[in-house]
């Protein structure tokens, strides 16, 4: 149940994170409004704290974090941008998740 718990909490500061961030995006390179800027703001503040949830230490989520931040970068991309992932970026994105098992769930 921790681990479950530990990949949401990892799932949900991706969200947070990207998603605030697209909408900097949106509104620097797209020339959305201010609004846009604003919510990704909150969003990426809110984001800020998910990880502090996470039963490791700063630099062992941090690290494993990472991994993750891959994998859901690729998948939005794919999602939202419609930018289908190539055999790298899919081997590239295991790799991490490999990377992320062992740093954050690896028995100790």
């Amino acid at each position: 149940m921790d681990v479950l718990k530990s990949v949401i909490f990892f799932v949900l500061a991706g969200l947070f994170e990207i998603g605030g961030g697209y909408l900097i995006w949106l509104w620097v390179r797209d020339g959305k409004g201010i609004s846009y800027a604003i919510f990704g703001a909150i969003i990426l503040v809110a984001y800020g704290f998910i990880p502090t949830l996470q039963p490791a230490n700063f630099g062992r989520v941090y690290a494993a974090y990472g991994g993750i931040f891959i994998v859901l970068s690729i998948l939005w991309g794919w999602g939202i941008d419609k930018i289908a992932p190539d055999k790298f970026d899919m081997i590239g994105g295991l790799i991490s998740l490999v990377g992320v098992m062992i740093i954050m769930y690896w028995p100790r």
